[in-house]
């Protein structure tokens, strides 16, 4: 053990023998003493304090003390940060006022800084989780479900809005009872539309769709798209209802045109006069809109409360406005505080109210009455008055105005008992103030707010709308939809940010059928703009450019729309989808390119739509007889600015039939050829479709059947009318019957089976080794269906010989008739076999040796 040990320590010891210098002298000290003799090293080297003196030298010639500054930093007390840099005396007033002063700025900015940047943040957290709802919500789209519902997402992800390769993309999830009865109640409206563009007359679209938004009153959002869509009716001036053209005095030159009536000037220079004009018409029946929303409210609250109403016999607007006052203001025997009483009625709130209401000379006419008392409190009131409502425009000269515009300073603006109705009232004659957009107790609710914001609007100062919806567009959605949701898409709606609105409405799954009606009512009259096919989202359908306005991609809204009902209903799909043309008229190719969007959605509705009578309703086919009937997409060509039959064959039905056969629905696609009249391409795609699902058991596909009947009708019609002769009709005759023969064989009847193979005359049995010879040469130049299927119709023939060879073996016929013909089936046999030994090649080798044994059978 201790010669081990030993042993260890040397080997050890010698571990870093190899290190050793013999040139340098070893160090026998200890750490202590190693590091001692590095502090005296490093005392002794000189330029220490010198380094530090040319430091402060520099910094002098830069007048920097920095001995000083040093000495500052060394005594640095955080507790005085906001104290004064030199001391105050309790006497220097205007020191401290001094000080003070900057302190306030300091912090104000140091706020403001604070405030910025939380709110930067804000937006950029509720911006990225927008757009990730977005994201989300389209991946769910493009798999077939929504991230809002409990649907299974469908088997198959196609490709997005913009695809090109293949048209059939993904249809929606599985739709609630509710939806179905919601978007039927809104078909009806769009296939009207539709007839009245296909008939050339107008048709009150807006009024339609308010029919069927107020029979869906259980729905919950019913109620504020009912006045989304009468903003949009008091805004282009749309009427209840039309004439009829049967009508003596509505002739159809005479009815007015509403579509798209506004797209030049909407879709114009933004600065010209008229879009000014359109901009005051926006802001003018969104008011209307507001006042009849807030008469019928008036009205209903006077029907529900009666007793506090007491409205009496006098049915007029006065009285229901005086009601409607005792209700809201009248408490306990006395009227509210700032209420102010001229000639014993709060004639002030009632002016304002029958202004709010949109009952202006009403309002005129009560001030007449009680004019006396009027002028007796406010001199000129009613001089401005009368001017102010009897101007179109609802607005006063220049001297009028500053007229009020002093009277409001001097007894108004800064009284705290001045009636809020009657400051209101000045503020809209005068139109003073408008940054100031409150009025207490006056805009109480959004609505009311609203209403005076438009009534304030001046196209010729403050930027008229567009200020305002600047305004309104720094408040934001949460600002508007706080108390009750749903209402700021109106209000995008009412400032003439219709695209927006349309865009707020599809945020949201329970208003998505609305926007999309509304967008085509804002199509149809004009007001709609929409992008180039480059700036299109595939996420979401609104673009925001800030070198252009707001635009919506029309055709990506309907399409998400309909591909929920494509399969069921394509027709009804296709009466939205023509809505796709409406803007059409659009400049800078934008109107081409949705034509040809348009375009491309009826091909893919044809493409998904199932077969059936239905299908051929919708592309139209061919009677018994052989004559022709047009469907639904021809009869409306016209909408989809499809000029002549050559353009409709060429944009929808050839190309409708190439995009079924990459689909793999080829009875559909020879379908669409034959109707197009491109007989050829008809036989080749048939020939190609035989010869697909010939080897295929006759009864285990229903496409199968399908193609070999409309392949028997079609070669029936062609030749007794002489079409597409040549290779391919060849071929296609052959198919079917080798189908035949399959089919025979499938009953057991071999004999007829080696007949119909006789007859196609494509496998030479007559013995002759020449012919063989020259078939088997001839194969090359065959259709391709046909030498695909060698190794379908070789056996095919080869076990026909043998079962009919069998049966004759074993027959009871005469000995010298049955050995005839057992030695014409076996030279069959062999002939059969020399052509297959030619070909031997073309075919699989279980195939050739199938064949070589069964030739044995038939040679025994």
């Amino acid at each position: 053990m201790a010669s081990d040990l030993s042993s260890l320590l040397n080997s050890s010891r010698a571990l870093n023998s190899h290190l050793s210098r013999p040139d340098l002298p070893s160090v026998n000290l200890s750490l202590d003493q190693i590091e001692a003799q590095s502090r005296r090293l490093v005392s002794r080297q000189p330029g220490a304090s010198s380094d530090a003196d040319r430091a402060n030298y520099l910094l002098a010639q830069a007048h920097v003390d920095a001995p000083a500054l040093a000495n500052s930093i060394a005594h640095l007390n955080t507790s005085t940060t906001f104290s004064p840099l030199q001391p105050l005396q309790d006497t220097d007033v205007a020191g401290y006022l001094r000080h003070a002063h900057e302190q306030n700025l300091i912090s104000t900015i140091e706020e403001g800084r604070r405030e910025t940047q939380e709110h930067f943040y804000r937006l950029l957290e509720e911006r990225s989780h927008k757009d990730w709802e977005a994201k989300k919500r389209r991946v769910f789209e493009e798999l077939g479900g929504r991230a809002t519902s409990d649907s299974k997402a469908l088997a198959e992800m196609k490709k997005s809005f913009h695809g090109k390769a293949a048209l059939a993309a993904s249809t929606g999830p599985s739709l609630t009872l509710q939806m179905q009865s919601k978007m039927m109640a809104y078909d009806r409206a769009i296939s009207e539309l539709n007839a009245a563009r296909l008939r050339g007359t107008s048709c009150p679209i807006i009024h339609l769709l308010m029919q069927a938004a107020a029979s869906l009153n259980s729905e919950p959002s019913s109620q504020q798209m009912l006045q989304n869509f009468h903003v949009l009716a008091k805004i282009t001036g749309e009427p209840p209802a039309l004439p009829p053209v049967e009508h003596a005095g509505a002739h159809i030159l005479n009815a007015p045109l509403f579509e798209r009536k506004y797209a030049r000037v909407y879709l114009g220079d933004s600065d010209s006069r008229e879009a000014a004009a359109l901009r005051t018409q926006i802001a003018k029946g969104s008011r209307e809109a507001l006042e009849d929303q807030f008469w019928d409210i008036i009205e209903r609250s006077i029907q529900s409360r009666p007793m506090e109403a007491r409205l009496g016999g006098d049915p007029s607007v006065a009285n229901k406005i005086r009601a409607f006052l005792l209700m809201r203001y009248y408490k306990n025997g006395q009227w509210e505080e700032r209420i102010e009483l001229v000639a014993g009625q709060p004639l002030w709130a009632k002016l304002y109210y029958l202004v709010r209401t949109g009952h202006a000379e009403e309002a005129l006419d009560e001030a007449l009455k009680s004019q006396q008392a009027i002028e007796h409190r406010e001199d000129s009131f009613m001089s401005h008055f009368r001017s102010w409502v009897e101007s179109p425009e609802r607005r006063l000269p220049k001297p009028h105005r500053d007229h009020l515009q002093t009277v409001y300073n001097a007894h108004m603006l800064h009284s705290a008992s001045a009636d809020p109705f009657k400051l209101a009232l000045y503020k809209l004659m005068g139109k003073l103030e408008p940054s100031r957009r409150t009025v207490p107790q006056v805009t109480m609710t959004t609505e009311d707010w609203l209403w005076f914001q438009l009534a304030m609007v001046d196209e010729e100062e403050e930027g008229g709308l567009r200020g305002l919806t600047e305004v309104l567009l720094s408040y934001g959605e949460r600002h508007f939809d706080g108390a009750k949701k749903g209402v700021w898409p109106g209000v995008l709606l009412m400032c003439g940010q219709f695209e927006r609105s349309v865009a707020a409405l599809w945020e949201h799954p329970e208003t998505e059928i609305e926007a999309v009606h509304l967008t085509i009512a804002l199509a149809y009259h004009g007001l709609l703009r929409v992008p180039s096919r480059a700036e299109t989202s595939d996420i979401s359908p609104l673009t925001l450019s800030p070198l252009s306005p707001p635009a919506l991609s029309l055709p990506m809204l309907i399409w998400r729309y309909v591909r929920q009902f494509v399969k069921m209903d394509a027709k009804e799909a296709l009466q939205y989808v023509y809505c796709v043309c409406l803007s059409a008229d659009q400049g800078e190719g934008v109107g081409r390119e949705n034509v040809e969007t348009a375009w491309e959605l009826v091909r893919r509705i044809i493409v998904l739509a199932h077969s059936g009578p239905a299908w051929e309703e919708l592309v139209g086919g061919f009677r018994p007889d052989g004559t022709r009937f047009s469907g639904v997409i021809e009869q409306g060509a016209t909408l989809l600015h499809l000029q002549n039959t050559a353009q409709y064959n060429e944009q929808i039905l050839v190309r409708a039939a190439r995009d079924s056969e990459e689909n793999d629905r080829i009875p559909e696609a020879i379908k669409l050829y034959n109707l197009a009249g491109d007989y050829g391409t008809v036989i080749s795609c048939l020939a190609q479709a035989l010869g697909n699902t010939l080897a295929q058991p006759a009864g285990e596909t229903e496409k199968g059947k399908i193609i070999e009947r409309t392949a028997v009708e079609i070669l029936r019609h062609y030749e007794r009318t002489n079409r597409a002769v040549g290779k391919d009709r060849d071929a296609a005759v052959r198919l079917l019957r080798i189908r035949e023969a399959l089919n025979a064989k499938s009953s057991g009847r071999f004999d007829v089976v080696l007949e119909i193979m006789e007859s196609t005359d494509l496998i030479p049995l007559d013995g002759d080794v020449a012919k063989i010879t020259r078939k088997a040469e001839e194969f090359k130049d065959l259709h391709d269906a046909l030498q695909r299927n060698l190794q379908v119709y070789l056996p095919l023939t080869m076990e026909s010989l043998a079962a009919v060879h069998q049966s004759i073996k074993n027959s009871v016929t005469a000995e010298t008739t049955r050995q005839m013909t057992l030695t014409a089936l076996r030279k069959k046999s062999r002939s059969l076999m020399v052509f297959g030994g030619i070909l031997k090649y073309r075919m699989s080798p279980d195939v050739y040796s199938y064949l070589a044994r069964l030739d044995v059978e038939i040679a025994l």
